[in-house]
């Protein structure tokens, strides 16, 4: 297993709390900058993709990974301008997406949707409502966004406009979609990732149906030609969403029939309905806990027991 997939792996059990993250080894992490189109740069390092609209009137970002990777991004971002950071966008409130407003807030304004701000300020549990289960801490002040919207926002920079699109309960409750109009790239958040079966927060007010709906919407509005920066993963093409519409609905289709026929979760399990796809089962989110993610959104249960309708 290379270094950098064990990066990966403890990124997505950093997860958990700001503290648990802090004790992870970031040291070895180098955050990199590449151009994907127009003004748009993507930045990786560990944890979710950065986008970076980089121009005259300074620079904004989106999402900015882990709390000790900081000043990395920074140092990333003067190897690309000397202009300033100006703005910060969180796509959504999990801390390999958000770790870094706290730091960065002393340069930058941070704008996300009101369900970031709100979950970021109370803590609580991340999960499939099953097996998959990380508690956060409350986030300090600092890093809370101070721009916050319902539906829509707009920054006028750099020559276009970049809007963050409220997508609503998908991955979570306080998703956004991010469209660089100009450049003609997206920056998808966790709503679409490459690394197989994806994390869907039930906890966090996510929903598979939500997040199919969510795909569906940029496929069918966006350019066919757009750029599309993943959560996590290579930069990609609306071909690649679609296989992941595919991938969901198939699977959701699977496991409902199941749920119909009155099977629990670990018969399920145990029969391996998802054998099909077991190429999409990964470290973070295997066969068995995409089952319980299908099922327990399908049930509303907690446990493998099938929920009664009255």
């Amino acid at each position: 297993m290379s270094a950098k997939h064990l990066v990966w792996i403890a990124a997505c059990a950093a997860l958990a709390t700001a503290a648990q993250a802090q004790e992870q080894d970031f040291s070895k992490v180098e955050v990199k900058a590449k151009a994907v189109a127009g003004s748009v740069y993507l930045l990786t390092g560990a944890g979710g993709n950065i986008a970076a609209s980089v121009g005259q009137d300074g620079i904004a970002i989106v999402d900015d990974q882990f709390a000790p990777l900081a000043d990395k991004i920074r140092a990333a971002l003067r190897g690309v301008t000397d202009k300033p950071l100006r703005f910060v966008i969180n796509t959504h409130y999990h801390l390999d997406h958000t770790g870094g407003n706290e730091s960065l807030a002393q340069d930058a304004t941070i704008i996300a949707h009101e369900n970031v701000r709100k979950r970021l300020a109370s803590g609580g549990e991340t999960g499939n409502l099953g097996a998959m289960k990380f508690v956060n801490k409350p986030s300090a002040p600092q890093a809370l966004p101070v721009i916050t919207f319902q539906h829509d926002v707009t920054l006028h920079l750099n020559g276009e406009d970049i809007r963050a699109l409220h997508a609503p309960n998908g991955h979570t409750d306080g998703d956004s979609i991010i469209y660089f109009t100009r450049s003609n790239v997206v920056h998808m958040g966790d709503n679409f990732v490459t690394y197989g079966f994806p994390f869907i927060d039930l906890t966090g007010g996510g929903s598979v149906k939500g997040m199919i709906a969510t795909l569906e919407k940029v496929t069918r509005e966006l350019p066919a030609d757009v750029k599309v920066i993943p959560g996590h993963g290579d930069v990609s093409t609306l071909d690649d969403v679609r296989e992941m519409i595919i991938l969901l609905k198939d699977t959701l289709a699977v496991v409902e029939q199941g749920v119909k026929a009155g099977k629990s979760l670990q018969q399920l399990q145990q029969e391996k309905v998802l054998d099909r796809w077991r190429d999409k089962s990964g470290d973070f989110v295997t066969s068995d806990l995409h089952i319980e993610t299908l099922y327990n959104d399908l049930t509303g249960a907690k446990s493998g027991a099938v929920r009664k309708h009255h």
